[in-house]
């Protein structure tokens, strides 16, 4: 290691008596001492390879980043240690004849001991005063570095392909609205037709009405998923929101001959919620129990009320979830149904998490499902939201009693 004092003492080691020399040697050993401790201490692998490509030292970072143990390899070629790292070139940084010293830089990418990107940065060891002449290789662990860069790219292209989408599914709404209302406007002409020749003609335009709605539908809910709205909260009483629900889906409920009960165990206090919104996480979770059972079946809507959050479960008699499907149920475009979109039911988790609920779902296939929705208590939000001294606990007092 070349520095001033390894130099002056080897000019004068030939002078020095044994108590001076010994006293030294003990000086230089707290040096090495101490700049091992600094190697072995930083985060950045430090490697050192002589002309020869053969392992001369190597601090812990660099064995953990590369994988090998530099007192078994001590020594050896590092082109035979870590094969897959290119060492040829790397080993071809010593200083030319011109007095130019190179540098090499790279960055690699290794999948052992783990799936990491390095970067790489040798320079020579070839001044005077080294003992040996080499390479120093200094590497630098840049994985996060990589996955932080691939992911702003990964939201940046996310972004440009939501903004595209949002477009199109405007310029297809515009069509879908003229087509509706020219096909009011025909089953309104088919009046004035023969009971003959009307029943068929309304059927088909009944049925392009019916197409033209679900495509509407699919729009909107796509909308929706691209463009989440924050909820406005205001306290509310849940179970409004859930008749409001059930009478806008009576006739279907009829239509499928499904019978619904409502239980309502406990006395239920307000909730801080968006009205418009709870109400569309109702409607999804009750059209899934619908279509869940096709022909005929029972939907049992249980709610209650706990110290903490106000549940509202919804148990259907369907033909329930797979466990292998559980887990994806939430995941954006993924559906079990033929005509499904994907959407409805994250977007019913997006807007339970800003609510700051949470929703469980339990199922057995051919047995049932439950989705349970559970949204935090009015008093509970404010007491999460006051500070823990003395005028946060008075404000969540006050706050209690107003909403009792």
């Amino acid at each position: 290691m070349a520095s001033g004092f390894f130099d002056r003492l080897v000019a004068r080691i030939d002078k020095l008596n044994p108590e001076s020399l010994q006293a030294q040697m003990v000086r230089l050993a707290q040096e090495r001492g101490f700049l091992e401790t600094i190697f072995q201490t930083i985060q950045e692998g430090v490697v050192v390879i002589d002309n020869e490509g053969r392992l001369l030292y190597a601090n812990h970072a660099a064995e953990k980043l590369a994988g090998f143990d530099f007192t078994r390899t001590k020594g050896r070629s590092i082109v035979r240690i870590l094969r897959d790292w290119d060492w040829e070139h790397l080993l071809e940084v010593p200083a030319s004849e011109s007095g130019w010293a190179r540098m090499v830089t790279r960055e690699i990418e290794v999948t052992y001991p783990e799936h990491r990107f390095i970067s790489v940065y040798a320079v020579p060891l070839n001044e005077d005063g080294w003992v040996e002449k080499g390479v120093l290789v200094i590497l630098r662990d840049v994985t996060r570095d990589r996955r932080q860069e691939a992911s702003t790219l990964e939201s940046e292209r996310s972004n440009a392909i939501k903004l595209l989408a949002a477009g199109v599914a405007h310029e297809i709404g515009n069509p879908l609205n003229a087509l509706n209302i020219h096909l009011q406007l025909l089953a309104r002409e088919l009046n004035d037709l023969p009971d003959g020749t009307r029943e068929p003609l309304a059927d088909l335009v009944g049925v392009a009405r019916t197409e033209v709605e679900r495509l509407d539908t699919i729009i909107r809910q796509f909308l929706r998923a691209l463009r989440p709205t924050q909820p406005v909260l205001h306290p509310e009483q849940p179970t409004d929101v859930l008749q409001e629900t059930l009478a806008l889906l009576k006739t279907e409920f009829e239509n499928r001959r499904i019978s619904v009960s409502v239980d309502i165990t406990d006395s239920i206090p307000s909730v801080q919620l968006d009205r418009s919104q709870i109400k569309q996480v109702f409607f999804n979770l009750i059209k899934n129990a619908l279509e869940a059972m096709p022909d005929s079946g029972a939907l049992r809507i249980v709610v209650s009320a706990g110290d903490v959050y106000v549940d509202i479960a919804f148990i259907d008699t369907g033909k329930g979830i797979a466990p292998e499907e559980m887990q994806r149920v939430f995941e954006p475009y993924h559906t079990t149904k033929r005509t499904g979109t994907g959407l409805g039911l994250m977007i019913v988790q997006r807007i339970i998490d800003e609510h700051g609920g949470e929703i469980e779902l339990s199922s057995k296939p051919g047995a049932g499902t439950c989705f349970k929705v559970r949204l935090p208590r009015s008093e509970r939000r404010v007491r999460l939201l006051s500070t823990p001294d003395g005028g946060g606990g008075a404000r969540a007092d006050r706050a209690e009693e107003s909403y009792g």
